[in-house]
């Protein structure tokens, strides 16, 4: 075995499909199901709309084309979308802000399209009146991300060994050789810590720090309905939630529909731990801001609402890369609320520092070792 990847979400699913086709023999361990963590209570947003121009939107744009790549060799049950996203402003100032945004995106390959008020109709007959404009982004899109995430690990071949725990990383005096399982030692030279929310505790099993904390995340899911949002919508105030460091709860809604007919309806952002207990408060800002942006959706019915936890670093960039510190441990975790829009590129990554090969982007952005000590 040439790697142990810890991690069946949707970035381990990635990282074993990109290192099986560089000629690696993989093995993927995770103590649950496949997406049994962040990615099976994730929307399956694949954003380049709410990302400003710098390494991660880098990371963003490249894995946008590797999607496109995957949905055409892929089985169509990872129901890829390019749906776009609309980014509405409510008002000049809003506006503004959007058009400053989106000229930094245009320069690093974004494409971003103003809209005035008089177009929003068009886009979306059911928006609300009032927002003076918009930016439409067409290379947003969507997929379903457990689905994803299991197609990705059947088509890489990987070893897959599910419900058990990493108990131990092993090493030796040259580094990484495995890990331990309830199951038995699952050898190699190289571990890829591709755990999410849990990757710090990885790390710590292997005798270093990364400060990946919990955000919790609700979504609303209404009954089916006509296609009544056509694209992805959300206000102005998501782009700057997204990059808050805050702990406090933070809304602001997230409108899109899916091909089986139930609108979900994200996101809201806070850190309390690995606290599952419902919030009523972060639900009632969902609706009300939903119903807002579309106001049919006022008379919907919500069926269910389900949530997670993003594994959120405190720059806001993942983990991606060799650990220095340990020889044949690499990490592939942190992405917060981008980890399914961004696993294909850190797969890619992951494969290339694997394989010894040159990557399509520089890396030094992501280095695990970049956290001097650790912000907790």
């Amino acid at each position: 075995m040439d790697v142990v990847i810890i991690g069946a979400g949707v970035v381990g699913a990635a990282t074993a499909y990109y290192a099986a086709r560089s000629g690696l023999s993989v093995a993927v361990v995770d103590r649950g199901p496949v997406a049994g963590g962040t990615t099976g209570a994730g929307e399956g947003n694949l954003l380049v709309s709410d990302k400003e121009a710098g390494p991660e939107l880098d990371l963003a744009l490249l894995s946008a084309g590797l999607w496109r790549e995957l949905a055409a060799v892929l089985p169509q049950e990872i129901e890829y979308e390019a749906k776009g996203g609309l980014v509405v402003a409510p008002d000049e100032a809003s506006l503004a802000a959007l058009r400053t945004f989106a000229d930094g995106q245009r320069e690093a390959g974004v494409e971003a399209v103003e809209a005035g008020a008089g177009e929003l109709r068009d886009l979306e007959p059911h928006l609300a009146p009032g927002p003076v404009g918009a930016f439409l982004y067409p290379q947003d899109a969507q997929v379903q991300p457990a689905q994803a995430a299991a197609r990705l690990l059947a088509a890489s071949g990987a070893s897959v060994h599910l419900g058990q725990e990493v108990t131990e990383i092993l090493t030796g005096p040259a580094g990484v050789r495995g890990v331990r399982t309830p199951g038995g030692a699952l050898l190699a030279p190289a571990v890829v810590n591709a755990a999410g929310t849990w990757g710090g505790r990885i790390a710590e099993l292997a005798g270093v720090t990364l400060p990946v904390l919990p955000r919790r995340g609700f979504v609303l899911v209404t009954e089916p309905l006509p296609q009544l949002v056509r694209h992805k919508v959300y206000a102005a105030d998501y782009i700057s939630d997204v990059a808050s460091g805050s702990a406090a709860l933070q809304s602001s809604a997230v409108v899109e529909g899916t091909p089986a007919g139930p609108v979900l309806i994200g996101a809201t952002r806070e850190r309390v731990g690995f606290d599952r207990s419902l919030s009523v408060e972060a639900l009632r800002r969902l609706a009300t801001q939903a119903a807002a942006l579309f106001p049919v959706l006022a008379r919907a019915r919500v069926l269910r609402t389900y949530h997670g936890f993003r594994p959120y670093l405190p720059d806001h960039l993942p983990a991606i890369g060799p650990d220095p510190r340990i020889p044949g441990l690499l990490h592939a975790c942190g992405h917060e609320g981008a980890g399914i829009g961004l696993a294909p590129a850190t797969g890619v990554l992951i494969a290339a520092a694997l394989a010894g090969a040159q990557p399509p982007l520089s890396p030094a952005p992501f280095r695990p070792d970049r956290f001097a000590e650790d912000p907790r």
